[in-house]
């Protein structure tokens, strides 16, 4: 389970509490450059943002625009070049590497447009692996890995490895996966871009049920239109800055 907010981080003093007015994602003047083997390219240029918690919202733009960089900054997978990305009351700057990854472990869940499970492994060990990493009692992670597992309506493929499932069935394990630890944050990368129509409604659709009922705030970078507009907000992400959409 995810721990509280407040609790500590090792590496850091821990998430704060937030009042009412604290946006649950905090984004000032962000800034990522990459340096080129002849000059330094800048994907994001001073970007601002605020999510609310318990918020849905949709990142869209051409590709290439820095959409999944800023996921994977406000993720802990990779970190700014300057500015300010506060997530849960907790000022990323501030931890280290071994921090980041706790803090990631225990707040975040992440889904990408390919599913990346472990083809040697079971749906249920796929999804009990971060529970694991997490050093929770084996017992315990098997029991929530099932119940997600049923939640994503995969109760009868508990014991299928890869190869055995669907586009779908995969997509929605790794959804599960995501999810087991019960995070406060969903990360979506084009989380239905490797599937058909009617399966990618079905992720979307599960998606959004399980940001309710769980109370997840999630973001999704999504070149799908529907499940965009599905979403409390869209925004646009170019020339490295954020402009809002009708």
């Amino acid at each position: 389970m995810s721990q509280p907010a407040g609790q500590e981080i090792a590496g850091s003093e821990g998430p704060k509490a937030l009042t009412k007015q604290t946006p649950f994602i905090l984004i000032e003047k962000l800034c990522k450059t990459y340096e080129g083997p002849r000059d330094k390219v800048e994907v994001l240029k001073g970007l601002d943002l605020e999510v609310a918690a318990g918020e849905t919202v949709a990142i869209v733009g051409s590709s290439g625009v820095g959409k999944s960089t800023l996921l994977h900054i406000i993720g802990t997978l990779d970190r700014a070049s300057a500015g300010r990305v506060v997530v849960d009351g907790q000022e990323l700057a501030s931890l280290d590497e071994p921090g980041l990854a706790a803090f990631r472990n225990r707040y975040i869940g992440f889904v990408f447009q390919f599913h990346h499970l472990l083809p040697e492994f079971s749906a249920l060990e796929n999804v009990m692996m971060p529970a694991l990493i997490a050093k929770q009692d084996r017992r315990q992670a098997e029991k929530l890995a099932g119940e997600l597992l049923a939640e994503v309506g995969l109760a009868q493929r508990l014991g299928h490895r890869l190869g055995e499932l669907s586009g779908g069935e995969a997509q929605r394990v790794a959804v599960a996966r995501a999810l087991v630890l019960r995070p406060r944050l969903l990360l979506a990368d084009e989380p239905t871009g490797n599937l058909d129509e009617r399966t990618g409604e079905k992720v979307h659709q599960l998606i959004l049920r399980l940001n309710a009922e769980m109370g997840l705030t999630t973001l999704v970078v999504t070149h799908n239109e529907r499940l965009a507009a599905s979403l409390d907000r869209r925004l646009r992400l170019a020339e490295g800055r954020i402009i809002p959409l009708p």
